[in-house]
């Protein structure tokens, strides 16, 4: 487990940069503000566009595996995990994780609202084709849309590790990761 959290860099032009196309993001507050690319990219969110039903022949996911280093992937199906609407509660909880949290929705559709530089809840809209990567010690959580079906990809750094640290812990502020992100406010794409 890394305390790092790595900096969108885009070196090489085999690597795809993040999208243009980007999702739909709004304060959950005040749902008629919209929030930028930029400004999901200031607070570590990084998106990307990707042909969901031909990942692995259009190659674009497998050049962002190797250039950030995801070596390990599972597939998470809502209709298969057992006694969901328990399961949600812990998916509701806001918290942070030690490592990167990458999802590629690969059918389906869902919510991940993270926090903005000034603690406001955003929520992005995610749906097929959509991955998104949010940074070691955001806090974030996700929330199904009322179809309650989401199939994602789940993407690692090694062995799988989804440790949530829930924010109402007094200790979770003063987890490395999390004082390495705070750090890097705000973010600057290379």
């Amino acid at each position: 487990m890394s305390s790092l959290i790595p900096t969108p860099t885009f070196v090489s032009s085999n690597v795809p940069t993040p999208s243009l196309d980007a999702p739909n993001a709004y304060l959950i507050d005040q749902p008629s503000i919209s929030v930028s690319l930029g400004e999901l990219a200031q607070i570590g969110v990084i998106y990307f566009k990707i042909d969901a039903d031909n990942y692995d022949q259009e190659g674009k996911l497998g050049a962002i595996c190797q250039q950030r280093n995801y070596t390990y992937r599972d597939f998470v199906y809502s209709t298969k995990i057992p006694n969901l609407q328990d399961k949600l509660k812990t998916f509701l909880e806001e918290h942070i994780h030690d490592d990167e949290e990458i999802r590629f929705f690969l059918d389906g559709s869902g919510y991940f609202d993270v926090r903005d530089l000034q603690d406001r809840w955003v929520r992005i809209e995610l749906k097929k084709h959509d991955m998104i990567i949010l940074p070691a010690g955001i806090y974030h959580r996700f929330v199904p849309d009322d179809k309650l079906y989401f199939h994602v990809m789940r993407l690692f750094v090694g062995e799988p590790i989804w440790t949530p640290y829930n924010r109402c812990e007094t200790e979770t502020n003063q987890r490395p990761s999390r004082l390495s992100y705070v750090r890097q406010l705000p973010f600057v794409a290379a």
